[in-house]
């Protein structure tokens, strides 16, 4: 996959009072996921072209993509494609990268959201919701060992976009 192309739609940095190890470990692992991430687990095998998998606490696929970067502590790009083939086939691919910088007694982590087409605000408020909402609760996790618990539905916004997409919720 070419990722020249891909341009970050959404960008968000938090700085977290935490090691570069543990939110590597918080990025990477289902069981340490499942606390921040909604009770989803993240399921990544950590190496280019490697799958990445995200499943809902029923254990139902929810997002499939591989590893396009991946470099331990440091960043880690991958494909996240919500198992919504309409969506997927409509607006293309979707990259995610996380990039992890030590900063003074903490690390500083900026996630982007990458598309290789425009995606209309409707569209992206969806994620403009959600990453704040898992960010802020992983945060809360790594410095308080107690993840938020942040209520979360699709914005009426971006499903009205879909809509008018033809892109009709999966069942």
């Amino acid at each position: 996959m070419n990722i020249d192309k891909f341009k970050p739609a959404i960008v968000y940095t938090i700085y977290i009072a935490s090691t570069p190890e543990k939110l590597w470990q918080a990025l990477t692992q289902a069981e340490f996921s499942r606390k921040y991430f909604s009770g989803h687990a993240v399921e990544v095998d950590l190496k280019v072209g490697g799958a990445y998998i995200v499943r809902t606490p029923d254990g139902a696929l929810h997002i499939s993509g591989e590893v396009v970067e991946c470099d331990p502590l440091r960043r880690l790009t991958v494909t996240f494609n919500v198992n919504w083939p309409q969506l997927i086939e409509k607006l293309g691919p979707t990259l995610v990268t996380y990039e992890i910088e030590p900063a003074g007694d903490g690390v500083k982590l900026t996630l982007l959201q990458s598309h290789d087409r425009p995606i209309s605000d409707d569209i992206l408020s969806g994620g403009r919701a959600g990453w704040p909402a898992i960010l802020s609760s992983l945060k809360s996790l790594l410095e308080t060992g107690q993840a938020m618990v942040i209520p979360m539905q699709p914005p009426q916004r971006m499903l009205a976009a879909l809509k008018e997409l033809g892109i009709s919720m999966p069942t």
